[in-house]
């Protein structure tokens, strides 16, 4: 959407921009040139940026959570953590397991049963607390350690090749199994992502504006400048595989509006200059130029306040869609201005009578009814914001994943095997003697829903004597420094049972040892969740002032910001609300980067209708004449652009097989609809209501009410 242009540059700057338009057309054919080859080294740096796929990788390093798993990669050379279930087979069998899984690259250690002593021991002879956890029903389990952390591509790697050198009597169940088939889902995925949202676009695009072959030309410059700001995020280091994901359809979403408002400029500009292509389209540069700065200002706020979330996903996400925003400016100036005149004649041919009827009746209607729109905004709001507040989460991040994926079998394995589910590590003072140790892993033997606890000294029974544990489990149990024990529960991750039992664990491991650390997934993701609600309020307040300060300048308005705000934070309350009624839960990134982005992005729909309207008040003209031509003069560009947004976000959602990247999706698209419909009928009541505190509280507006009404002629 746009602003005018009049509220950010002065005429001499309008100048400015004409000259560089003239330039740009004059060397259009060189820019076109250099825009294709700056597409190689975009296309290696996209290609050379490492993508990651764990999402806990993004929590703060401050946290005990965090700085243990450190101390679990640089005192015991150990990252990940994974559990091998083995069915059907020998003890001399799973040892054979055993002995190639050791010699894949990126594993560690692997704890088994010849892990404390020779398989030619009776298993009897062991622990109660080892065999009753590591054997059952004719299945035997194997502790799996990874040199590297959770989504190392070394880890990934070797996920693979287990999988390869296990068979189909072994499953491995991890966060590292689900971060592999994430990767490989997500992999397979994007490229369709991007070709569905480029049909759907082109069908969109082709059917409301007038040119069939114009929407290919919008697609080829908004793919280059997807593809450059792809390209840069090599010197960011790496991304989230979400940011991968949606940042190309939500760039080709939010950044459209300003091909369509070239080609209308552009359009217009052939009308004042006849027979004059280059002068129409320089001018038409400078006006879109004008505008689309101002109104990528709101988005890339929008964008810039997920950087303020302490769970540094936010940051990723915001700092490639901000810098996505610019490269669409800068290629809806430089690069798309070039194609259409070197393929004016193309676009001639195709040439066809737009399907959007005109809107002045509606226009009427809507400004004629503004009473019942009140009415019903008064009535939707309160259940819209109840439901906003109370709609449930999920940090699972497992848990909506397809069923066929081997990750989740083998969870689902190790859950109905063992009983099995989340996977804790306790890291303790390497002094603390053995009889606390003992202690400690006892009491937390205890705790509702723990399966076992295990360290070094459950191990050491009275029929095992010290001398007797091999060196390999030693040093993989204790170093220097720490101590390592094994935790597992039968409560799955992000549960609140499973949140509470990591509570009373580290009041216990406190107990003993204030510097003790209880680690894993589990752990991680109740820091998760805590982190993530402080961030869901810092996000939306900042997010809502850096918009309202925007909107204050653009309009000079006290009163303006609030309105427009207000409008979309109410279509943002419908669309996330709505989960809450239809018993859908989102996925916890959802609740706070959607409402942010869709304030962002759609804003601007409120911002066109609302300059048209200060600028018909301004002449004098009635408010409900002056809205009325607002909506008239508006609405088809607001129903084009949310419709392009919708495409763009739609199909994704409805493809992806990953909840998160699915649900995103269908709450931007969805949300993208909202608003349209709520600027359509809500605003222009809005304005009309509070159409005389508008004019006392806007510059350039206190004494419109005095002005001469123009004749009808005018």
């Amino acid at each position: 959407m746009t602003i005018s242009h009049n509220y950010f540059h002065h005429e001499r700057e309008e100048s400015y921009m004409i000259k560089a338009g003239k330039k740009i057309v004059k060397h259009k054919m060189m820019i076109l040139i250099i825009g294709i080859l700056l597409l190689i080294p975009s296309a290696l740096g996209y290609l050379d940026t490492r993508v990651n796929y764990d999402i806990l990788y993004y929590l703060p390093d401050n946290i005990d959570t965090m700085k243990g798993q450190e101390i679990l990669k640089d005192d015991f050379g150990k990252g990940a953590f994974a559990m091998e279930v083995v069915e059907g087979m020998t003890t001399k069998e799973v040892s054979d397991v055993k002995k190639k899984i050791e010699q894949v690259d990126g594993v560690a250690d692997v704890i088994w049963y010849d892990s404390v002593m020779d398989t030619s021991i009776p298993i009897s002879a062991l622990p109660s607390e080892f065999t009753d956890v590591f054997y059952k029903d004719g299945a035997t389990l194997m502790a799996i350690f990874f040199d590297d952390t959770t989504s190392a591509d070394s880890t990934i790697d070797a996920i693979g090749e287990i999988r390869k050198v296990t068979g189909k009597q072994c499953f491995l169940s991890s966060m590292s199994s689900v971060v592999t088939d994430i990767k490989n889902l997500a992999e397979k995925e994007t490229p369709i992502y991007v070709l569905i949202a480029v049909i759907l676009c082109c069908i969109i695009l082709a059917t409301f504006m007038d040119s069939w072959l114009l929407p290919v030309f919008f697609m080829i410059s908004i793919g280059m400048a997807i593809l450059y700001n792809m390209g840069t995020n090599y010197f960011l280091g790496e991304i989230s595989y979400i940011t991968k994901a949606l940042s190309a359809v939500l760039q080709l979403g939010v950044t459209m509006d300003y091909s369509i408002f070239l080609w209308h400029s552009y359009q217009e500009n052939q009308q004042r200059f006849p027979g004059d292509k280059n002068r129409a389209m320089a001018h038409a540069i400078s006006n879109t130029f004008s505008s689309v700065v101002g109104s990528s200002t709101t988005t890339v706020a929008g964008f810039i306040a997920l950087c303020f979330m302490s769970f540094t996903l936010g940051k990723d996400l915001g700092i490639v869609m901000a810098k996505g925003v610019v490269c669409g400016v800068l290629s809806c100036v430089t690069i798309l201005p070039s194609i259409l005149l070197i393929f004016d004649k193309a676009i001639e041919k195709t040439m066809h009578r737009p399907i959007m009827p005109d809107m002045q009746k509606p226009a009427k209607w809507i400004t004629r009814h503004f009473k019942v729109f009140v009415l019903i905004f008064l009535v939707i709001l309160v259940p819209a914001f109840f439901g906003y507040t109370k709609a449930e989460v999920y940090y699972n991040l497992d848990a909506t994943l397809p069923k066929y994926l081997d990750s989740i079998k083998a969870n689902e394995k190790l859950a109905d095997t063992f009983d099995m589910n989340a996977t804790h590590m306790v890291l303790t003072d390497a002094d603390m003697s053995s009889k606390d140790a003992k202690a400690m892993l006892d009491e937390m033997s205890d705790v509702k829903g723990v399966k076992f606890a295990l360290g070094m000294d459950s191990l050491l029974g009275s029929s095992i004597p010290r001398s007797v544990i091999p060196e390999e489990l030693s040093s993989t149990l204790k170093s220097d420094g720490w101590k390592l024990m094994l935790i597992q529960s039968e409560y799955k991750t992000a549960t609140n049972e499973v949140n509470e039992q990591c509570t009373e664990l580290n009041k216990i491991i406190k107990k003993y040892d204030n510097n003790a650390m209880l680690i894993g997934e589990a752990p991680c993701t109740k820091d998760l969740i805590t982190i993530t609600d402080k961030d869901f309020k810092v996000v939306s307040a900042i997010s809502i002032i850096a918009v309202f300060l925007i909107i204050a300048f653009v309009f000079k308005s006290v009163s303006l910001p609030v309105i427009l705000v207000s409008v979309i934070e109410f279509a943002i309350f419908i669309n996330l609300g709505i989960p809450y009624y239809t018993g859908t839960k989102m996925p916890f990134i959802a609740s706070i980067v959607i409402g942010t982005i869709q304030l962002g992005a759609t804003v601007d729909y409120a911002i066109l209708m609302t300059t048209r309207y200060k600028k018909e008040r301004c002449k004098g003209r009635e408010k409900c004449e002056a809205v009325q031509i607002a909506v008239q003069t508006s609405i088809s560009s607001v129903i084009v652009s949310a419709l392009g947004f919708f495409a763009a976000t739609f199909g994704v959602g409805l493809y992806s097989d990953i909840d998160m990247i699915s649900a995103l999706c269908t709450l931007m698209a969805r949300g993208a609809i909202i608003s349209m419909f709520v600027v359509i009928f809500i605003l222009p009541s809005m304005l009309i209501v509070f159409d005389r505190l508008i004019c006392a509280t806007t510059t350039g507006m206190k004494n419109v009410t005095l002005m001469k009404q123009p004749s009808a002629n005018n």
